[in-house]
């Protein structure tokens, strides 16, 4: 009796458990494949399934609204800076009057934005940056490696907190894993303060974590930005030959949108630590510096979630020339799939650039069993070969460009914190296209006739690998 007692509890308590996480996947999964996939292993793992929904299928995200400092909110909505949206050239005011609708952030007139190539051009710009500073130096970044690179930046920062200018790192929990001992204690040993963005209690790195912050941003004295796609790792000097090079794409900004930058930084940073920063060595005025329009758009599973993916979807929708595309991860969902395939049929020219060799082996057979579907409708899609190129760019027409820190992959758009920033400025695009025509005259072209043709086996595997792909 005694047992069969105890049994009786554990089934009750297991099919409360699996009711209970099988009801919150079906009210608040907002896609029907997640959903099914979901309940289908609480209902066929009996405990173990509901324990790892829990685990890794709740969004546990739920930011307010921060009070942001008045200084921000008075830069940020300056008449003088904001763009007019009719004077913007047809399709970009159609894009621009989409970003007005699903992002809060104004888009501002008046800006610099410089491209620069690899670390080798990021990273002196950006330590030359923080030695200038004289009040305010703001870092968030996903990997801050231990490495002579990173000590390279902890040896800024650290000059910088001694001749008293205030200093705040933002360093991801799971991106600190990439190097050991972790950076953040090297940083506190220096002096400099330092955070870790949802702390993670596992030991190890886990590379498909979720609701990580991906940004990165650096920000010097509320007057000079870099955003993009570089961590802090060596790898990225590809002077230095490093053991594992990567090419990437990173940008330094100037003028009203800084402001912009600077407030993201400074809401990761209130949520983390909630410290408030603000006052005017934080938010200095800003004039106008470039012929750039501009707008950061932030992104994350928050109250900003698929910001970036209803941008996507407009910038393809609006395209009436060319696409060009380059992304380490391409695992776009069907949405996204069919409106490439529509644009394509539009007489649209896509252009896809993706690294021939990958740096994680699940993604790219993933990858490969898709291309399928953007082939048959008149995509082209190139290879290029190492090193491998983690660079985030989506050029619309040579004239509209989306940079950042975004992949086209389900974590980037839905589960990460990512930043994005539109860009309007025929010049900019013409600098941009040229650096995309230089990474596609060393690239691969593939076919889907050759996609078609590989052993069995290989397109197998590759089909099992996208079945991960909302994991991925």
């Amino acid at each position: 009796m005694g047992t069969a007692w105890w049994q009786l509890v554990a089934a009750l308590a297991s099919l409360v458990l699996a009711l209970g996480a099988g009801g919150h996947a079906l009210l608040y999964k907002r896609d029907v494949r997640a959903a099914i996939g979901w309940v289908g292993l609480i209902l066929l793992v009996p405990v173990g399934g509901s324990l790892l929904y829990l685990a890794f299928g709740v969004n546990r995200i739920r930011r307010r609204a921060l009070e942001q400092p008045r200084e921000r909110l008075r830069a940020a909505s300056a008449g003088r800076h904001r763009a007019r949206l009719e004077e913007l050239p047809e399709p970009y005011g159609a894009l621009a009057r989409l970003g007005e609708r699903v992002n809060p952030l104004p888009l501002l007139a008046g800006n610099q934005v410089l491209p620069l190539r690899d670390g080798d051009e990021a990273y002196p710009a950006m330590l030359a940056a923080i030695d200038g500073a004289e009040r305010t130096i703001g870092l968030a970044t996903y990997i801050f490696d231990r490495d002579p690179l990173g000590l390279r930046f902890l040896e800024a920062l650290a000059r910088a907190v001694k001749r008293g200018v205030e200093v705040r790192v933002l360093a991801d929990s799971v991106g600190l894993r990439y190097s050991w001992p972790a950076m953040d204690r090297e940083l506190r040993r220096a002096g400099v303060p330092v955070a870790r963005f949802l702390p993670s209690r596992l030991p190890w790195k886990l590379p498909y974590a979720n609701l990580r912050n991906h940004r990165k941003i650096l920000t010097a004295d509320g007057i000079v930005a870099f955003a993009g796609g570089l961590n802090l790792r060596h790898g990225h000097l590809l002077s230095e030959s490093p053991a594992s090079p990567v090419q990437d794409l990173h940008f330094r900004f100037e003028g009203p949108v800084v402001a912009e930058l600077q407030g993201l930084f400074v809401r990761d940073w209130q949520f983390t630590t909630r410290e408030a920063l603000g006052g005017p060595s934080w938010f200095p005025p800003l004039p106008e510096r470039g012929p750039v329009t501009a707008r950061v758009i932030a992104d994350g599973p928050d109250e900003d979630f698929e910001r970036l993916r209803w941008m996507l979807l407009g910038a393809l929708a609006v395209a009436t020339r060319s696409v060009r595309l380059v992304t380490p991860y391409f695992l776009p969902d069907q949405a996204l799939i069919t409106a490439l395939g529509v644009a394509a049929l539009r007489g649209v020219e896509i252009e896809i650039l993706l690294p021939a060799r990958n740096n994680l082996r699940l993604v790219q057979w993933a990858m490969q069993a898709q291309l399928w579907q953007v082939l048959e409708r008149g995509c082209r899609v190139w290879l290029t070969p190492p090193p491998f190129d983690h660079t985030k760019l989506l050029l619309v027409d040579d004239g509209w460009a989306l940079v950042g820190s975004a992949n086209w992959d389900p974590r980037s758009l839905r589960l990460n914190f990512e930043v994005g920033i539109e860009c309007y400025e025929p010049e900019l695009g013409r600098r941009l296209a040229a650096i995309v025509a230089a990474k596609r005259a060393g690239a691969r072209e593939v076919t889907l006739a050759e996609m078609d043709s590989r052993p069995l086996p290989l397109r197998l595997r590759d089909g099992v690998a996208r079945l991960l792909t909302p994991y991925l």
